[in-house]
């Protein structure tokens, strides 16, 4: 026999068992997914979005954050769905030039309207007002148009 080979075998053996000790078994947890809060709201008309809207705005009030449409879908009863995340400022689009809401707007779609609310919602509370009222119009040709005014009550 060789005593010299086991010693070298069993000396390498415990560096193996040393530098196993020092490293973890398993990585540390890692972030996978995060998502902002979210709410779901369903709606038939022109005017229930904009309520919808009011009260996603009421929703991410309590996370100090704004309401972001995410989605919109077409139900099969004929209503519709949006889906609203609740975003910090920060995060939030950038709102286009100075906006004047006393003004007529035309649009085509559910977003579009939706846009030009929180807008107008945004110039509002700027300039003084709580509210923004509004007024939906279906012109004769089927585009749709909306009116915004700001109001102090």
């Amino acid at each position: 026999m060789r005593p010299r080979n086991i010693a070298g075998h069993a000396s390498a053996a415990a560096v193996a068992l040393v530098l196993a000790a020092c490293t973890p078994p398993y990585l540390p947890p890692q972030q996978v997914q995060a998502s902002n809060p979210t709410v779901t709201y369903k709606y038939n008309d022109d005017s229930g979005l904009l309520q919808v809207n009011q009260s996603a705005t009421t929703f991410c009030n309590q996370y100090r954050a704004a309401p972001r449409p995410a989605s919109f879908a077409n139900n099969q009863d004929g209503s519709k769905t949006v889906i609203f995340e609740c975003v910090q400022p920060a995060m939030q689009m950038a709102t286009p030039a100075p906006y004047n809401p006393n003004l007529t707007y035309n649009y085509t779609s559910d977003p579009e309207l939706l846009t030009a609310s929180q807008n107008a919602q945004a110039y509002c509370l700027n300039n003084g007002s709580q509210q923004v009222i509004s007024n939906i119009t279906t012109n004769p040709n089927g585009t749709r148009t909306v009116t915004f005014q700001c109001s102090r009550s």
